[in-house]
C-alpha cells in the first residue's frame, strides 16, 4: 500500500481497520503485538488480505517501469550490507570467479550454474520501484535471469509449491536469511535473478554477486546474497516455519504484494 512514496505494512493497516473505533493504532513494538493469539488474528487478516487481491487483481499484470531520467540518484542499501560466511568472504577474495548457484530440492534436474554461465543465459532489464517496508522507495535498473528459465531448465516436480532462496548473510549462528515465494510469483516475467544494477557489477551491498528482484512484493522478499535455490512443498519446513527470516524473528508478513 503506497501513499506520496509511503510505504504501510500491512499489519499496521489491518491493525488500525481492526481498532477503527478506538483511534488506537499499535507500534510494531506495542506489547499485544507480542501476544500469541493477536499474532494469530493478523495472520488470517493476512490469507484474507492475499486471497482479496489475487481475486480481484492480475497476478501477471507488470510493476510499474521508468525510464532513466526517473532513476534514483542515491539507492539506500538495507539490511545486511555483505554476506559473512567464510564460503561467501573466499568468493568475494576471488571475485565470484567459482562461485556456483545451486538450484535444487524437488526438481529433476539439479543445477549448479556459475555467474558467467547465469549472465550468458537470456537476460531481462527493468527500471523499478523498490518500496520498503520502512517507508522510502527508490528507483533503480536491474538486469539479470528471469528465475522462470532456471526453474523451467531444471524441470520442477508437480507437486512443488514454493521457491526458497538461501543467502549468505547470517543473522546470529545457524540463521542464515532466508526468503520464499510461490510460484505465481516465481515465473511473473519481472521476477529475476539481477547480476547487475544501475548498469554496472551488482555492487556487494546491494547483495552480489546474486539478489532476487520479485518487483510485486516489498523490499524485504528481494532477498540478497542468493547462494542456493530449492523448489519445495512446503516452506513450513525450513527455519522458523513462516518463510523468511523478517517472517520468523519478526512477524511480518509472509505475502508481502504491493
Amino acid at each position: 500500500m503506497t501513499h506520496r512514496g509511503l510505504v504501510l505494512p500491512r499489519r499496521k493497516f489491518l491493525t488500525g481497520a481492526a481498532l477503527g473505533g478506538s483511534g488506537l493504532l499499535l507500534s510494531g513494538c506495542d506489547a499485544l503485538t507480542e501476544n500469541a493469539g493477536f499474532r494469530q488474528f493478523l495472520r488470517n487478516g493476512e490469507a484474507l488480505n492475499k486471497g482479496a487481491q489475487r481475486l480481484i487483481m492480475d497476478r501477471s499484470a507488470l510493476a510499474p517501469e521508468f525510464s532513466a531520467a526517473d532513476m534514483s540518484p542515491t539507492f539506500k542499501a538495507n539490511g545486511s550490507v555483505t554476506g559473512d560466511t567464510p564460503e561467501y568472504n573466499a568468493h568475494v577474495a576471488d571475485k565470484f570467479a567459482r562461485w556456483q548457484l545451486r538450484i535444487d530440492g524437488m526438481v529433476r534436474k539439479p543445477l549448479s550454474l556459475s555467474l558467467a554461465q547465469l549472465m550468458a543465459m537470456p537476460s531481462r532489464e527493468q527500471i523499478t520501484r523498490h518500496d520498503c517496508v520502512e517507508g522510502w522507495s527508490a528507483i533503480g535498473k536491474w538486469r539479470g535471469t528471469p528465475l522462470r528459465l532456471l526453474l523451467n531448465q531444471a524441470g520442477m516436480s508437480t507437486k512443488t509449491r514454493y521457491i526458497v532462496f538461501h543467502c549468505a548473510d547470517m543473522w546470529a549462528p545457524d540463521v542464515p536469511y532466508y526468503e520464499s515465494i510461490d510460484l505465481i510469483d516465481a515465473f511473473h516475467p519481472q521476477t529475476i535473478l539481477a547480476w547487475s544494477m544501475n548498469d554496472g557489477v551488482l555492487p556487494i551491498r546491494h547483495g552480489a554477486p546474486l539478489r532476487l528482484r520479485v518487483e510485486r512484493q516489498l523490499g524485504y522478499k528481494h532477498a540478497k546474497y542468493v547462494m542456493r535455490i530449492e523448489a519445495t512443498d512446503d516452506f513450513k519446513k525450513f527455519y522458523g516455519g513462516n518463510g523468511g527470516y523478517w517472517e520468523d524473528a519478526h512477524d511480518y508478513d509472509w505475502y508481502a504484494g504491493i
